[in-house]
């Protein structure tokens, strides 16, 4: 009887083993739909990654090409204001009436402007009517 009672224990023992067996095999099989579910999202987090470091690497790009570029018209405006200027120095009617909107920006008259600039009465109102403050 002692023996049928330690057959009886061993195969309660060995009954409860397979059960843990089973209940941890399918644990593990939950486990590893979770860990291949995880595995899945890693990958298109990674694929979103690379998208989002080549779409960085573009923008980069070109605001570099549009600085270069905003460099490269400053540059060209900042020529053609030198050449106005030049142009303006090399043409000496030009001079004249530069220093008659000095002169009516510094309170000058008529009389004042047509003697200095020589200036005709009529371009001498003109200026006067366009470039007098207040």
């Amino acid at each position: 009887m002692v023996e049928n009672g330690f057959l009886i224990a061993a195969l309660v023992y060995v009954v409860a083993c397979l059960a843990l067996v089973l209940y941890l095999q399918k644990q593990l099989g939950k486990l590893r739909t979770k860990v291949d579910a995880l595995s899945l999202l890693l990958k298109e987090a990674d694929k979103q990654r690379e998208g989002f470091k080549r779409e960085l690497h573009e923008l980069r790009s070109g605001t570099i090409g549009v600085g270069k570029r905003v460099l490269e018209l400053e540059k060209r405006l900042v020529a053609q204001d030198a050449r106005i200027d030049e142009t303006r120095e090399q043409d000496p009617q030009a001079r004249l009436y530069t220093r008659a909107m000095k002169m009516v920006s510094l309170g000058a008259g008529i009389e004042e402007l047509m003697h200095e600039c020589e200036l005709p009465r009529a371009e001498a109102e003109l200026l006067l009517r366009l470039h007098r403050k207040g």
